[in-house]
């Protein structure tokens, strides 16, 4: 699955070299525009999943290329302003943008609000009825907690089978380490990242499956996916 990708519209070229550097990090592609008719044609031609929306651009403002980005669709804005005055949130909310950002800003902060954002506005991804996933020679039940390979009960941590849970729900979706935490140990978890590698291998270790039908993969540089024969 293609890496979800963010359109950054900024006339500071400084903040948008920065957010590009930690959004590439956290394995989301980026599109750089420094005034508002680049960022209009960039958002018509590279269809982002999210669009992070300066206020105060040259050519046009943001308050013009957020009611453009709203009369096209749904796709989600983050309006940044460096006024924080109450008047530009509450016309950027009524305008249909999802979220706003303060300048200056943590930009710890902003990938956090990008993430939450995203899986708001991600579609519902419809869950099996009996709460069971299966693939030839799998089974992960998170409803019984309980985890089969090849017919065989197989013991697992809670974790573990949420986790692998999570990723086979998800087939060839790639997470980074940052993402499967949070949606797997929650947004308040504050542990190494290392932890998910822990995880995977002990799940590794115990997916002793002979078939290549599916697989648990690593992403070098990326993180994780369960990866499905098409």
């Amino acid at each position: 699955m293609a890496k979800e990708k963010v359109l950054i519209a900024d006339d500071d070229q400084n903040i948008c070299e920065l957010l590009r550097l930690y959004l590439a990090k956290e394995g989301y592609d980026t599109v750089l525009a420094y005034d508002g008719e680049a960022a209009v044609a960039a958002f018509e031609r590279e269809k982002p999943d999210l669009v992070l929306l300066d206020i105060m651009m040259p050519k046009m403002d943001g308050w013009e290329v957020c009611r453009r980005i709203r009369a096209a669709g749904s796709t989600p804005v983050i309006m940044l302003t460096a006024k924080g005055e109450t008047f530009d949130k509450v016309l950027g909310l009524e305008l249909g943008a999802d979220d706003y950002v303060v300048k200056p800003f943590d930009t710890k902060e902003v990938v956090a609000r990008i993430k939450a954002v995203l899986r708001r506005c991600a579609p519902a991804a419809e869950a099996p009825a009996d709460g069971v996933i299966r693939y030839e020679g799998l089974s992960v039940d998170l409803t019984r907690y309980e985890l089969r390979v090849n017919g065989k009960t197989v013991e697992a941590p809670p974790k573990e089978l949420e986790l692998l849970y999570y990723l086979a729900s998800h087939p060839n979706r790639v997470f980074t380490r940052d993402q499967l935490l949070d949606e797997v140990w929650g947004f308040e978890y504050y542990g190494d990242s290392r932890t998910i590698d822990v995880h995977v291998k002990r799940l590794r270790e115990k997916l002793d499956y002979p078939g290549d039908a599916w697989s648990l993969k690593t992403v070098w540089g990326v993180g994780y996916k369960f990866e499905v024969k098409e």
